[in-house]
């Protein structure tokens, strides 16, 4: 899927102020393509990360998915184009803690009314290396297993966007590392379009492109 963003401002009321957080920001990123969102903390990257996933709305301007006007659709809309095509990956790994390895990556399975859930949820597992590892809780599994886990489900879905907010950032260097091969291995199998925010100049430089943030702007 194609993104493309135009003029996307993202503004804050701070008592009488008004915080502006992304000014005018605008770039496209190709089908499949892999970029890296740079910046220091505050620029704005997870903002953005979560205005392209139609999460939060923006004060100016849009995001357009493969010519749609995302904002243009309700937020019922919007969330049932991301129950159709994207995947999320995030710092803290978001899993249920309640629920096991297999429990988590089937739960977006399920509620696509996938037949095949639980066979591809273990399947997925066993691609990330954690088959032996289908009914351990969060709290059973180290960090690196827990974004493994993450990872599984976020491409169990088979997405067509993967955006990933600092995926390595609870990470010791070396399983980050293994991470970043997980992660870069199964976007490669399944193509799709990746949109990545990053602190780890090990990630950023095995993406296609690079676009740096600074200040809410795109530098």
């Amino acid at each position: 899927m194609r993104i493309e963003v135009e003029n996307l401002g993202k503004s804050v009321s701070m008592g009488e102020e008004r915080l502006s957080i992304l000014d005018g920001v605008s770039f496209s990123v190709n089908s499949g393509e892999t970029v890296a969102v740079l910046g220091s903390s505050g620029s704005g990257k997870s903002t953005l990360l979560g205005l392209i996933a139609g999460l939060d709305a923006p004060t100016t301007g849009t995001v357009r998915i493969d010519g749609d006007d995302l904002f243009a659709l309700d937020e019922d809309g919007r969330a049932a184009l991301r129950g159709r095509g994207m995947g999320f990956v995030f710092q803290s790994f978001q899993l249920l803690p309640d629920l096991s390895a297999l429990d988590n990556v089937m739960l977006p399975l399920e509620l696509a009314d996938q037949a095949d859930a639980r066979e591809r949820a273990r399947a997925q597992l066993d691609r990330v290396g954690l088959g032996h590892r289908l009914r351990h809780r969060p709290n059973q599994l180290s960090g690196g297993e827990q974004q493994r886990v993450a990872l599984a489900r976020a491409f169990a879905v088979a997405p067509k966007i993967l955006l990933a907010d600092e995926p390595t950032g609870n990470l010791d260097p070396q399983t980050g590392a293994q991470v970043i091969d997980l992660l870069l291995e199964l976007n490669r199998a399944q193509g799709a379009t990746l949109v990545v925010v990053t602190h780890d100049p090990a990630l950023a430089a095995r993406c296609g492109r690079h676009l740096r943030l600074e200040g809410g702007r795109l530098t």
